[in-house]
């Protein structure tokens, strides 16, 4: 990459960015359903072990369910907060 490369991106409109992928995952969506997420990690997986065969590792792992734990006590504290509403 060059510096006119990294300016380009950082520049880039990054509204037009999103309405193009949301777009774009809507048209997924009509078109296989609910699946189109999980064919797509499906894929990113696939790609993951192809370049790191070793991929997850152990201690990806343990910190993907770190922050899973994590996400789960923030929703359980929201939900919580909301119910006293």
């Amino acid at each position: 990459m060059n510096r006119d490369a990294i300016r380009k991106y950082v520049g880039r409109d990054r509204d037009s960015v999103a309405a193009l992928k949301q777009a774009y995952w809507v048209q997924r969506y009509r078109e296989c359903g609910p699946d189109a997420p999980w064919q797509a990690a499906q894929a990113l997986c696939a790609y993951m072990r192809a370049v790191r065969p070793d991929w997850p590792t152990a201690a990806d792992r343990e910190d993907d369910l770190r922050h899973h734990i994590e996400l789960k006590r923030k929703l359980d504290r929201t939900a919580c907060v909301l119910s006293r509403r």
